[in-house]
């Protein structure tokens, strides 16, 4: 009988049933995607896919403490379960004492619909989306623009059991909406994107609009030199630059004195203020429209994860609370080498610092600066600063007196997450905004816009 046939909490079942091990967890993820494509106007390419993928953690202990054991295959039929298994097995055996280790987790209540089948997408997710976006290519065609760009959604049920009795369920669904337009002769480009649970909330005809109004701008060059210049970040760009700020906020390597947030001397910033604003960022699993997984879900241990933690309850956090840094990153084994609090890694990211402007009145606002629209190519410089450097892409705009008067040249720039928001003068209205750089791996945030007075652009860029 296919695997694929099979619920996805019996094969659960069925491996922990054939573990030997002295503890044992597994995770079933059964996916679906569906897509659009398009370029020029027109639609290229659709699908759906399914799939399953199952990761077997078996832990063994010994003199010398408890190993691990990890191993993942997608694709997997019943002749190949036991396999699987016992090489999960054979891999903890054959390890040394994983530093990690700690009891698996208890006590969860059981989900609800772990025994249910899982939830899936289809092509019916852009019923109302796919007319919309014929009409956004009736008016490229009619202004002159042309349109290129996907829409992606894809829905995970994650199914965790544990040879201790959890029995854990999450569904996660996953929208992308990406849109470039283009002028004919390829010289003036701008790009628009959203995330979404459903594509009940996105309508490609406003992003038309949107992007229509920035090829407007571009109509005019100005080139303009490397230099320290007032710009506005927009929600996306700052989304990125934070993102990989919480992917650096590890408290363990804080306290081994690795990373920005670590203290001069020893220790860690926590509790110092990193800007005056009243910043808070935060994470919350259930987020209206942003909803995360509610417990932990690790197929591998690193930094900032311990598959021994796997179904550990994931409470709201607060990063940082109100300008203060207030939490770093932790597993249960992190936890209790720094004296910190267990705090989960983060299936959201939300920046909120009281502001209530748009970011059209934040322009209209600026009597002479720079107006980003996308961030890219972003790569760290230097872990104990967090230095980034990157590009700009797809517009960068001058605003002089309240309005955008035309396109500038890209810039690479050189910047701290951290020092941004030491200097950052200015938040807009926090809004969900996808992120560009990092849409493949993290998606769910709401930020909002920044306004940086010294943005640091330390060389000119020809990309586009």
């Amino acid at each position: 009988m296919s695997m694929i046939r099979t619920k996805p909490h019996e094969i659960v079942e069925r491996a922990l049933e054939l573990s030997t091990a002295d503890g044992c967890v597994v995770i079933a993820d059964e996916q679906s995607t569906a897509n659009l494509r398009w370029a020029g106007n027109a639609l290229t390419t659709n699908g759906v896919t399914r799939g399953r993928t199952l990761t077997v953690i078996a832990t063994v202990d010994g003199k010398e403490g408890t190993a691990s054991g990890v191993v993942s295959r997608s694709a997997v039929t019943a002749e190949d379960l036991e396999p699987l298994v016992r090489a999960a097995e054979a891999a903890a055996r054959g390890a040394g004492p994983a530093e990690d280790a700690r009891p698996l987790v208890t006590g969860t209540p059981a989900s609800p619909d772990f025994a249910d089948a899982p939830a899936e997408t289809s092509s019916a997710v852009f019923a109302d989306f796919a007319p919309a976006l014929g009409e956004a290519f009736a008016r490229a065609r009619a202004g002159g623009r042309e349109l290129y760009g996907f829409a992606n959604h894809e829905l995970v049920s994650t199914y965790v059991g544990t040879s201790t009795g959890l029995r854990l369920r999450h569904d996660q669904p996953t929208g992308t909406l990406e849109l470039n337009a283009k002028s004919p002769d390829r010289q003036r480009s701008a790009w628009a994107g959203r995330s979404t649970r459903d594509f009940k909330d996105v309508d490609p005809t406003v992003l038309d609009a949107e992007l229509a109004v920035r090829l407007g701008w571009a109509e005019r060059k100005i080139e303009l030199p490397a230099g320290r210049y007032e710009t506005l970040l927009p929600p996306t760009a700052v989304a990125d630059l934070l993102i990989y700020q919480m992917w650096s906020a590890s408290a363990r390597d804080a306290v081994e004195g690795r990373t920005v947030f670590s203290r001069p001397g020893g220790g860690t910033r926590l509790g110092e203020r990193l800007t005056e604003l009243p910043l808070t960022l935060r994470s919350d699993p259930n987020a209206p429209g942003l909803e995360s997984a509610p417990f932990v879900i690790a197929h591998s241990s690193g930094d900032d994860a311990s598959v021994f933690d796997n179904g550990l309850p994931v409470p709201a956090t607060e990063w940082i609370s109100r300008g203060e840094l207030s939490r770093l990153t932790t597993t249960r084994h992190s936890a209790e080498l720094t004296g910190l609090p267990v705090s989960p890694g983060f299936g959201n990211l939300i920046l909120d610092g009281g502001g209530e402007k748009s970011l059209e009145e934040m322009v209209a606002a600026t009597e002479r600066g720079l107006l980003l629209t996308c961030l890219w190519y972003i790569r760290e410089v230097d872990p104990a600063t967090l230095l980034l450097t990157g590009l700009t892409r797809d517009g960068v705009y001058l605003v002089e007196d309240g309005r955008v008067v035309g396109e500038v040249n890209n810039f690479r720039f050189n910047e701290s997450p951290v020092d941004l928001l030491s200097r950052a003068a200015e938040a807009g209205r926090t809004e969900k905004t996808l992120p560009r750089e990092w849409s493949d791996w993290f998606t769910r945030a709401a930020m909002p816009a920044l306004r940086i007075p010294d943005f640091n652009m330390s060389s000119v860029s020809k990309g586009v």
